[in-house]
């Protein structure tokens, strides 16, 4: 697992093979960056979201063999974005699955959980799925261990 972070910490980049474990993975290694970050008051909702969007990228994106998946957790001012990264162009659409459905509830969920959630563009092929979150009434200059964050 590649690992990337930032110089100042405000941010921890990950590479992740397809295999369902890295959903596992991941929740591990944002709950490590939330708690140095002080943000831990938002680790159920983030873990879910992150295992609803990986979930989604592993499972649904038509990719070539070998293709990583990226996720990002950055630090932002009174709170947290989750990005995950696919070389898929195929954009992921909520379902209104009935009652009995055992999948397409997901982006349900993310969408329940997350201040605002979305997919864009990103450099080179595929796009990024993000969603994120605020921690309630906090300074919006300031992450919640009281650093600043520009």
């Amino acid at each position: 697992m590649p690992y990337i972070h930032d110089p100042n910490g405000d941010a921890v980049v990950l590479r992740w093979n397809r295999h369902p474990s890295c959903v596992g993975l991941a929740r591990l290694e944002l709950r490590k960056a939330l708690a140095g970050w002080g943000l831990s008051g938002l680790e159920d909702s983030a873990l879910l979201i992150l295992s609803e969007l990986l979930t989604n990228a592993a499972r649904h994106a038509r990719v070539s063999p070998g293709r990583e998946i990226e996720t990002r957790y950055l630090a932002a001012p009174g709170g947290l974005r989750i990005e995950v990264h696919d070389a898929s162009r195929e954009r992921p659409q909520p379902k209104s699955p009935g009652p009995e459905a055992c999948e397409g509830r997901g982006l349900v969920i993310v969408d329940a959980l997350a201040d605002q959630w979305g997919v864009s563009e990103r450099g080179g092929v595929g796009k990024v799925v993000w969603a994120t979150l605020s921690v309630p009434d906090a300074d919006c200059g300031a992450l919640a261990d009281g650093r600043s964050v520009t």
